[in-house]
């Protein structure tokens, strides 16, 4: 699905025009990265899931294409961990 089917779906389901819908979901987008941007970086939506932010460490990997080792630096990453409604749905 691509942003604009899940705008399109919105608008359907809330009953609400296109444009306010994607501004809901521009919305919602932008509350995510300020909330996971913040030092404990968690939001929790019951029943749907948990998005929270992973510190991950530095590591050594290869160029797949040339077999040279390469330096990985430690970076910020986006982990989701889904609810139990979602689950179920599933």
């Amino acid at each position: 699905m691509t942003k604009a089917e899940l705008v399109d779906s919105i608008a359907e389901i809330a009953e609400i025009s296109k444009t306010d819908a994607g501004k809901a979901l521009n919305a919602f987008q932008e509350g995510v990265t300020r909330a996971l941007k913040k030092k404990d970086g968690k939001l929790t939506l019951v029943g749907f899931g948990t998005f929270s932010k992973v510190r991950r460490k530095a590591r050594k990997g290869r160029n797949p294409r040339t077999g040279e080792e390469i330096k990985i630096k430690a970076t910020n990453v986006v982990k989701f961990k889904a609810g139990k409604n979602l689950r179920e749905a599933l």
